[in-house]
């Protein structure tokens, strides 16, 4: 083999591999530039679903606040009940003190009273169910 035989082969060895890595250099290009797009179409996606997601999220917090704010309101009306109630315990316990009061004094009263001691005398108070009516008082004058 000759000089030039073998100078043309390392030249044809050479030029193989310079193509081919410029083949593999254009691949990898194209190949990013796949993946470059792709990526981008991701992110829209992405940007696009965020979006949506942070529209949720405003309106969980939105219904949230309500939620705190009715919260809230139900205990500061349990609060005023609890007053009310409180309120309400304390006069009806005054309205049986005061009743209590004056059922002392008409029994004071009564025992006072000559005319009322005299006709208590062997004679107890009628029970409601005892007080005639009216229907039954003009029915018993008519028998």
């Amino acid at each position: 083999m000759s000089n030039n035989t073998v100078i043309w082969i390392v030249v044809a060895v050479v030029v193989a591999i310079i193509v081919i890595a410029v083949l593999a250099l254009l691949a990898r290009n194209v190949r990013n530039r796949r993946r470059h797009v792709e990526a981008e179409r991701i992110r829209e996606e992405v940007g696009h679903h965020t979006q949506h997601v942070e529209k949720r999220e405003a309106f969980a917090d939105e219904t949230e606040a309500k939620a705190r704010a009715a919260q809230a309101e139900a205990e500061a009306k349990a609060a005023e009940a609890a007053r009310l109630q409180d309120k309400a315990a304390t006069h009806r316990e005054a309205a049986t003190t005061r009743r209590d009061e004056l059922e002392a004094q008409r029994e004071r009263a009564d025992s006072l009273d000559p005319k009322r001691r005299d006709s208590d005398q062997g004679k107890q108070e009628p029970m409601p169910q005892d007080i005639p009516t009216q229907n039954t008082a003009r029915d018993q004058h008519r028998s």
